[in-house]
Order: C-alpha cells, then structure tokens, then sequence
C-alpha cells in the first residue's frame, strides 16, 4: 500500500492552553455539548476553534486541522459553505425573529413534509433533545401510558430527565422518573417482545435510531414498528443522525417504513441551529389549538424554533442536496476511509487493536489492548498523534461534501505514520506516550 509521507508536526497550543485556563470558571463543563469536553481531547489537543472553511477548521494558535466528525455530524456540506451562507445573509436582512410566524415557516414546512412524504404535520425546535422529548410526549398523550423503551446501547436520545435518569448519570433526577423508561437490546426483536411481555399496556412508544451498530437484519424495522403497534404503542424513529447520511431524507426512505413520529435535526441545515419533529396528523394534531374543548397539550413552545436564518439554511440545504448527488458523495468518501484504513491496520499488524466499524457515512473506530479489552488509553494516544499531525479526530470519520478524496488520504497518511507510536504503546503501555489524561466516557457516574 503506498502512502506518501505525512509531514506536518503540530506542537503549538499556548493559545488553547490560555483558553482552557479559564472557560471551565465561565461555562459548567467548558462547553455547552459534553461531547465537546476536554475529558472528550488529549491533553495535546485544540480547547476551541475560531473558524472553519469546507472540512477545515483552525484553532486559536493558527494551526489548521482536518475535521472528521464534521461539527459533531451536524455540518453536512462543509463549514462556511457559501449557498448555505449566501442563502442565510438574504434572510438575515429581512429580519430574523418576530411577534407572529414567519412566511418562511410555511415553505419549509411543505418542503420538508413532502421530502420526508408520510407524515403530515411539522415542529420546529433549535435542537434535538427538544424534538425527541416533544415526540415523547405525544406518545403518551396519545396512548395513555407512562412508559418509554429504548434500546441500552444507543448513546444519546436527550439531555431531558425521561433520558438521562436511565444512565449511569442521574443526578439531580428523582427516581420515580428514572422508572419511567425502560430497555431492551438494539435491533434485537425478540428482546423488544419480552419487554412487551414484560410490561403489558404500559409502554406509550419505542424510540430508536435506525441505523446505529450493526446492518440490519432483513425487514426488522418493518416487523419491530408492527410488534411495536400490536401491543398498542408507538414508533418514534429517531434520525436525528441518519437523517440526509442513510439517504435523503433518510433511513425511514431507505427502508421503506412508516414510523408514527420521527425526530430530524444535525445536518438537514449544515451545521446551523434547526431540528423538527415530524408525524401522522392524529398525533400531532394532539399539540393544536383548534380543537375546542378538548385537553390542551403543550407540545413545543420556543422563542427561537421560527428563527429565519436557519430555517433559510435548512432549505438551502434541500437545494444542495438536490441539485448535487451529496449522499452518494459522503458515502463515497466513507467507504474509501474503510477501505483504506483497513488495508493500513491489516498491513501493520494491528487489525485487532484499532477495527473499523460502522459505516460508510458515521465510519468509527475501537481501540483495544491486547487482551481484546477496550482501551481508552490507546484511543487517546491515536487522537494525540492524528492531532500532531494536522487530523482533528474524535474516532469518527463522518463526511461531508467538502471531503475529497485528497483529504481522506492525508488523514491515512497521517495514520500511517502514527501507527509505529501505537505498536511501541500496545507492548510498552500507553501511558509512557500519551500526554495527560485518558479521555474518559461521557456518561460516567463520577468525574
């Protein structure tokens, strides 16, 4: 395999030293997304960016990296992308918030229902965890149970109490609530029947993302949502990731599913501040007003969920997408990152310690010592060395338009050329080679 070597060094984060000196007495956890996080970097790592270009982005110390995770999966086409940015400057001059709707809510709440082609009516909000809590709550309103069931493995569907009390972080949060929601094996159906068995008519509605760790047996979705609806609860369908990665819009299309709500946010605006909840009338219709008489329910209210510049970037977004074949793009450039790491880490020797899982638009890696344990020794250290060498990286490769496949091969050059440092760390012990802590999980019970 030839790769070119990878020469940039960085070693120049004073700046960043500066920053992280004093955000964490200013902001609670130094950033307002945990994942964010300076528990999340290597010591040797950029504390905040001052500005992106494509899949670039630059640190406060002028040094420029590759980003990978594309703003937290949420820029789709790549940072300061001038349709998006064009298109959100036209919007800004007319005004960006007012007394009444917008006229722009109207256009693109036609234009993303009729993308998505199933659900009726829309919810705008400013970021997921509203839209997955408002789904929720739809559900159970809907049908008159308490309970809520995800699958255990999936990370994140809120930072709101019906979420959070069912991880290992529940402070703050009473225990009543934390009963509330309940677990059963991703894409496993037999496990979603035993909690059905389990917890006869009192489960309100499953929520889960589509896509998340593994393919997907054949026609799982299809019998999940109808075991979910013979047992009289509904299916939440949770895209906030897969939407516009899976497909445009999305794995629902894919697939070729009906969920009864789904929750859209992350990069359906390239990185700006939109995310909607969408759904068949007669659940959604739950959170009007004009049903008089009838119990009101107060689904989403937010100053800013009408806000006109980002709704201009969401429909900029479609028009890119439409215009451009930016899936297959993404993918393309997904695949070409397995394909090639793959062949590295085999040629290296070190298939069992760094292994590529996923998939082609959300590629991540696991790191593992030498017993097969998870290490996040040895993922902090590869971190560290991709930095050094101009790689913002978070274990994720997830594409966006502005990826080539130049930038895919610098980012295996630069592995390539931190792979000799993890070999030495794999025999001699990460510790003598990563600098300051190991990165520690989010969801854990003590800092």
């Amino acid at each position: 395999m030839e790769i070119q070597a990878h020469k940039k060094t960085i070693t120049n984060f004073n700046k960043s030293n500066e920053y992280r000196a004093k955000i964490h007495h200013l902001i609670p956890g130094g950033a307002h997304t945990y994942s964010k996080g300076d528990d999340q970097f290597p010591e040797l790592s950029p504390a905040a960016i001052t500005h992106g270009d494509g899949c670039y982005v630059f640190d406060p110390d002028g040094n420029k990296y590759i980003e990978c995770l594309s703003g937290l999966a949420s820029v789709s086409l790549g940072h300061a992308y001038k349709p998006v940015v064009d298109r959100v400057v036209q919007e800004l001059y007319k005004g960006n918030n007012f007394s009444r709707p917008a006229i722009i809510e109207m256009e693109v709440a036609e234009r993303f229902l009729n993308l998505v082609g199933v659900h009726d009516m829309i919810k705008f909000a400013k970021n997921g965890s509203v839209v997955t809590t408002a789904a929720v709550k739809l559900a159970r309103a809907y049908t008159g149970r308490k309970l809520v069931a995800r699958p255990i493995e999936h990370p994140f569907f809120s930072y709101d109490d019906w979420f959070i009390g069912s991880t290992d972080v529940k402070s703050g949060i009473p225990t009543d609530i934390q009963a509330l929601t309940v677990t059963y094996s991703a894409d496993n159906l037999q496990s979603l029947q035993h909690l059905f068995d389990q917890y006869p008519n009192q489960i309100a509605c499953i929520i889960a993302e589509p896509e998340k760790f593994n393919v997907l047996p054949d026609h799982y979705l299809k019998d999940a949502i109808n075991l979910t609806h013979k047992n009289g609860a509904l299916w939440i369908m949770d895209e906030m990731i897969t939407g516009y990665k899976t497909a445009y819009p999305g794995s629902m299309t894919k697939y070729d599913v009906v969920p009864d709500l789904a929750t859209w946010g992350k990069g359906i605006a390239n990185g700006f501040s939109f995310c909607c909840l969408t759904g068949k009338k007669e659940i959604m219709d739950l959170g009007s007003i004009k049903k008089t008489g009838a119990e009101k329910l107060f689904l989403v209210s937010t100053t800013h969920g009408g806000e006109t510049c980002s709704i201009a970037a969401a429909i900029a977004t479609m028009d890119e997408f439409e215009k451009h074949q930016v899936v297959e793009h993404n993918q393309k450039m997904g695949q070409l990152f397995i394909d090639k790491t793959r062949a590295l880490f085999t040629e290296h020797k070190i298939e069992n310690n760094i292994r590529n899982m996923q998939f082609n638009w959300h590629a991540s890696l696991g790191y593992f010592d030498n017993e097969g344990n998870n290490s996040f020794g040895l993922r902090t250290l590869f971190h560290q060395e991709l930095i050094k060498r101009g790689i913002l990286f978070q274990g994720i490769f997830c594409p966006n338009f502005s990826h080539q496949e130049e930038h895919v091969n610098a980012i295996v050059e630069a592995m390539n050329d931190s792979l000799p440092v993890m070999k030495k760390a794999l025999d001699e012990g990460w510790e003598k080679y990563l600098q300051g802590e190991a990165i520690k999980p989010v969801f854990r019970k003590y800092i």
